[in-house]
């Protein structure tokens, strides 16, 4: 594990000035503001007074121009940039705003008949500021808890070197190296537990505070804590390749992707650029002969301050820190914004079987034939294949003497041979026994058509039983196929086993459809069939076979700790092994999103009425729209905005079981 590792997740340095300087950028905005507001006469006539202030105009002209300046610098860079690329979006809109009511303001302080927007532009800069603050914030927050844990990782290691234990920096750790971890410690980094027992705190891994219980066999991830056990473990991943390391990359990679809503809001932006630049001009350009030069330009200038609402700069990012929030808090890592949004539409789910909907740990369910199980231990206990270990694991169960096996060989696809005991004994599939000329005797023909993985055990070329292993359904399996279905989700499961296994495991978990015996590649073609029929397709997985298939469904999720590649693939990350995660996930996004979509109109949508009222539409009525009324309205909207962000964390995520 090189130093480089800690330094790189480490520093956020370049990041955290960025939220420092929006935060700074607002609070001295927000002091210039105060006295801005009590010297501007349009305030003065909302509460009914008229003083008398010296020097007020030059006063309130050099703060308002050091807040131009200053508060207003992200914005102007930004509108500059988005001019440059010919796609005027919210900082050409608030720039627009700000620029107009700075310089109209400074106008109206030399010519009569006109009206200052100084107040205007303050409360403008302090809104938007706040807005990218808060989205700056929010998009930082699990990357900055995860560099805390970061933090806590111990910089050396107890490391076995031979028979004696020395302290060894953690750069020094490689894979294979043994290390021992004792109570209070944090684990340094990802390893399989090789002796010993303890409780380890897996929270900011899984979301769950109940600690793991851990014993030989187990797997452990770096920063997690060791609780009351001394345990030996043996390093199977470094720095770069744990899980954490993983899982900062992608918060990393979240921060930079962009969300479906921002970009509507920042099309919503473009559009009220034009409409205000037309509206404004056509304005003007009608009242000019009708009204007095002054009142013609006011009216213009009215209606390009109002385009721009207060509340735009906050619709996405307040949403966007409550459901990233309460997504963490429900074990869900969003990679990708788009695709979490995306979600909602899903309508055709494919899971991989073992290890997504099962348990992906075979189990020995039944033994059939007389002492075969101490032979077919002693050849297993050779074998690292995940057969071999639920045969040895069996076998110690029932605390049998495990044979010594010599002349061990492998017989690829179909199984293997050693001498035990003096006897030559094979233990494979039925590809084995047609290789080694041997037919099923009869009285365990009725188990070769079995759902179940059969272990058949040869002694002295005679078929002497069979071994019959199960892969466990997860229990959150059947219950969380149950809730996407609700949804009028179709559920698909794509799987390498066997006709017979599938059809079992789709049975019990009552999904339909199903797609066995396939590869990778096949995973990939029936993912590209369902889609070729205007299906939105989400893949469900956890090998690194399914890899493929979560880069080829429109929407990629990884299920559980150390997907390791399948995770590098994926859209969202699920920490927890539960596919009720999924319909979480599902429930999330809608309501994400019909926030966001809300916030937008609660933000934007007065401008339907107010610019042709500002305008004058119905001045010969008597009705238009004054500057202290357009800001009213934005205010309200900038208030209904935030509390109907805050109501998504009431959404109910946890599910109505029966």
């Amino acid at each position: 594990m090189d130093r480089e590792f800690h330094n790189k997740i480490g520093n956020h340095s370049d990041h955290n000035k960025h939220i420092e300087g929006f935060k700074q950028r607002f609070v001295v905005s927000l002091i210039l503001t105060v006295p801005i507001l009590l010297l501007s006469p349009m305030i003065w006539n909302l509460i009914g007074i008229q003083p008398e202030i010296p020097y007020r105009k030059t006063v309130i002209f050099i703060l308002s121009t050091i807040l131009y300046l200053y508060g207003g610098a992200p914005f102007l860079l930004g509108s500059f940039k988005e001019i440059q690329q010919k796609n005027p979006g919210m900082m050409t809109l608030i720039s627009m705003a700000i620029s107009v009511a700075f310089f109209y303001s400074s106008f109206s302080l030399f010519v009569e008949g006109t009206r200052e927007f100084f107040w205007e532009l303050a409360t403008l800069i302090d809104i938007m500021l706040l807005g990218h603050y808060i989205e700056a914030k929010s998009v930082a927050k699990a990357s900055n808890a995860l560099q805390s844990i970061v933090q806590l990782i111990p910089k050396k290691a107890h490391k076995f070197v031979g028979s004696n234990i020395v302290e060894t920096d953690i750069d020094q750790i490689k894979r294979k190296d043994i290390l021992l971890v004792k109570p209070g410690e944090k684990i340094p980094c990802d390893a399989i537990v090789l002796d010993g027992r303890s409780l380890v705190d897996e929270s900011f891994l899984s979301g769950e505070s109940k600690p793991v219980q851990k014993s030989k066999g187990s797997q452990v991830f770096m920063g997690s804590t060791n609780l009351d056990g001394i345990i030996k473990i043996e390093v199977i991943k470094e720095g770069k390749e744990s899980y954490l390391h993983q899982v900062i990359e992608l918060v990393k990679e979240a921060q930079k992707s962009r969300s479906k809503a921002q970009d509507l809001a920042n099309r919503a932006s473009k559009w009220l650029f034009y409409a205000a630049l037309g509206i404004s001009g056509v304005t003007f350009g009608y009242w000019i002969n009708v009204l007095e030069p002054a009142q013609a330009l006011l009216m213009s200038v009215t209606v390009l301050i109002i385009a721009c609402p207060h509340a735009l700069g906050l619709t996405v990012p307040l949403v966007v820190a409550i459901s990233t929030t309460k997504a963490a808090k429900n074990g869900i890592l969003i990679k990708n914004k788009k695709a979490f949004e995306n979600l909602k539409d899903v309508d055709t789910i494919c899971f991989d079987k073992t290890g997504t909907l099962t348990e992906g740990q075979l189990f020995v369910e039944k033994v059939i034939g007389n002492d075969i199980l101490r032979y077919a231990a002693a050849l297993e206990k050779l074998s690292e294949h995940s057969l071999a270990k639920a045969i040895v694991n069996e076998a110690n169960k029932r605390h049998l003497p495990l044979a010594k096996a010599d002349n061990f060989q492998i017989f690829p696809g179909m199984g293997a041979k050693a001498q035990v005991e003096g006897k030559k004994v094979y233990i494979g599939n039925e590809r084995l026994l047609q290789e080694l000329g041997l037919d099923i005797p009869e009285q365990f023909m009725k188990y070769s058509k079995s759902t179940h993985t059969i272990v058949w055990v040869v002694v002295e070329k005679v078929v002497q039983g069979l071994i019959l292993l199960s892969d466990k359904i997860r229990e959150s399996a059947k219950k969380g196929i149950s809730l996407l279905q609700r949804l009028g989700i179709e559920t698909v499961m794509l799987t390498g086993d066997n006709e017979e296994v599938a059809k079992e495991v789709a049975q019990k978990l009552q999904i339909k459809k199903y797609f066995a015996k396939l590869l990778p590649d096949g995973k990939v073609e029936a993912i590209k069939r369902l889609k070729a029929q205007k299906r939105h397709v989400a893949m469900v997985g956890d090998g690194i076979n399914d890899a493929p298939s979560l880069l080829h469904a429109d929407i990629g999720i990884a299920i559980g700790a150390g997907t390791d590649i399948t995770a590098q693939s994926a859209d969202l990350i699920l920490t927890k092994n539960s596919i009720i995660d999924v319909y979480k996930a599902i429930l999330l996004s809608k309501a994400t999103y019909k926030k966001m979509i809300q916030n937008l109109w609660w933000a934007s949508g007065y401008n339907i009425i107010a610019l042709p009222l500002a305008a004058g539409v119905l001045y010969h009525q008597g009705i238009i729209i004054e500057p202290a009324v357009g800001a009213l309205f934005m205010s309200l909207s900038t208030v209904i905005v935030a509390i109907n962000a805050s109501l998504l964390n009431r959404v109910r995520l946890a599910p109505v079981l029966h």
